[in-house]
């Protein structure tokens, strides 16, 4: 855990304390849509989680803003599409950045949400993974450099966290906020359940007697863990009476990976967590959407979103038409904060508090786009892997290749499934989303700003 510089009590005096509520972000990593009991699982057990749905409300149009996890990140601290930092897949090491025309870690100069809720008096703190850098990138920024008051992480520079303690410094850090009576901020961004997975046997023992395969053990077992942690961090919240002073949210940075037909059962190794089974015991599920981590169909970019705020968000509810966006997150957080956007910055999401509070509609006024590097022609095993760009504005989707060569067409409100491609029977439809989005590529970068290159590039 890393200290930066905290406010002081002090600084903090002038906030209405009682005006602002906790907020605690959870963040999984490839956690699919269908991997959750209370989504009807056929195996995996998530008691904390689901106790969330039971508290709050479970909304099933929320998206993120790619089909992987640094970019999706990207949007959650910006408020901006990632293509707008030339951000489109996930920081690795130098030369792969490099040939991806992608800078080496994201701008600590931008606005970022931790900063914004400093600003308004907020005590802000990130656990778990970061991937806003890379660890083999070391001098890249560390969390502190984009406004959070203390961090425990990996996939960044310096010193990695063990991933299993994202729990426990969670916990310390909102019992120190407590004490000092300041509104806290934390991301808890677990790891589960990206490869490696680092299982622990007393939670494979919870499965051992439902005849699943070995690969399937493992997965449920690394769900199982995560959602103990979930727990835990919930029940300090009933210990402290926080609980209804903080608007707790469960969501997850992209579908769950999926490995080849033929992917075997092996032992994987990660420089930042290091060793654990590999994608052979990737066994996530999109309950029916198509494609899995990395497309920009529904199984890469639907994912989970549950939201509990107690008088605030209605309990026990799900909402299948408020359509919500990973954008979306640093304007809402913000405004259920009280906290104003700079003028000169210009978010791509809306704040949708009136959305959780179930005012919604199921439409946005602002369109949403996507954009990541996908093969072409689709491959037989990847068959929805093939787009490169996507925008969803009112009901449509346009999915669209490289070239925008191809074309597909989705109600998306009245077919979440994407079974009907209506490109042909929808020409109108097809011609104003292909305007709208070359009109969006023209306002991208070219290129990073070099000020964002490792020196490593020039070794």
């Amino acid at each position: 855990m890393v200290d930066s510089n905290p406010i002081s009590a002090a600084d903090a005096i002038e906030f209405d304390r009682d005006a602002k509520p906790n907020i605690l972000f959870i963040f999984a990593d490839d956690w699919g849509w269908g991997d959750l009991s209370c989504h009807r699982h056929p195996y995996v057990k998530t008691p904390n989680i689901d106790r969330l749905a039971r508290e709050g409300t479970d909304f099933h149009r929320f998206t993120v803003a790619s089909g992987v996890c640094s970019p999706s990140r990207t949007a959650v601290m910006t408020g901006h599409f990632p293509a707008r930092h030339n951000i489109d897949g996930h920081f690795a090491w130098v030369p792969s950045n490099a040939k991806r025309n992608m800078p080496d870690w994201l701008d600590p100069s931008a606005v970022t949400l931790p900063r914004l809720l400093q600003s308004g008096g907020y005590k802000t703190a990130h656990f778990g993974k970061w991937h806003l850098s890379n660890d083999m990138i070391p001098d890249s920024p560390t969390p502190a450099e984009y406004g959070y008051d203390r961090y425990g992480a990996f996939n960044c520079s310096g010193e990695q966290m063990p991933v299993h303690e994202d729990a426990n410094e969670t916990i310390a850090f909102i019992e120190s906020a407590h004490t000092d009576d300041q509104p806290f901020f934390v991301n808890l961004w677990i790891h589960e359940p990206h490869t490696p997975f680092h299982v622990i046997p007393k939670y494979r023992w919870r499965f051992r007697e439902l005849g699943l395969s070995e690969a399937d053990e493992i997965y449920a077992a690394v769900l199982s863990h995560a959602d103990d942690r979930i727990g835990e961090v919930l029940d300090v919240l009933d210990r402290l009476n926080l609980t209804d002073e903080t608007l707790v949210v469960f969501s997850s940075d992209n579908g769950p990976a999926r490995g080849s037909a033929n992917s075997k059962l092996e032992l994987s190794y990660d420089t930042a967590t290091g060793a654990g089974f590999g994608i052979g015991a990737a066994k996530g599920i999109t309950a029916g959407r198509k494609g899995y981590k990395a497309s920009l169909f529904e199984g890469g970019i639907n994912v989970p979103f549950i939201v509990r705020w107690p008088g605030k968000v209605a309990a026990g509810q799900s909402d299948e038409s408020a359509m919500l966006s990973g954008v979306d997150l640093l304007p809402t957080f913000c405004d259920v904060a009280g906290v104003e956007l700079p003028a000169d910055y210009q978010p791509d999401g809306v704040s949708q508090v009136s959305a959780l509070k179930g005012e919604a509609n199921s439409g946005r006024s602002k369109p949403l786009f996507w954009k990541f590097a996908s093969r072409w022609p689709p491959r037989a095993n990847h068959p929805h892997h093939w787009a490169s760009y996507c925008v969803v504005h009112d009901k449509w989707k346009l999915l669209t290749n490289e070239d925008a060569s191809y074309v597909e067409l989705y109600d998306i409100v009245d077919d979440p499934y994407e079974a009907t491609d209506l490109k042909e029977s929808q020409p109108d439809a097809v011609a104003s989303l292909s305007r709208q989005l070359q009109e969006w590529k023209t306002t991208l970068p070219d290129s990073p700003s070099p000020e964002l290159f490792s020196k490593l590039r020039s070794e």
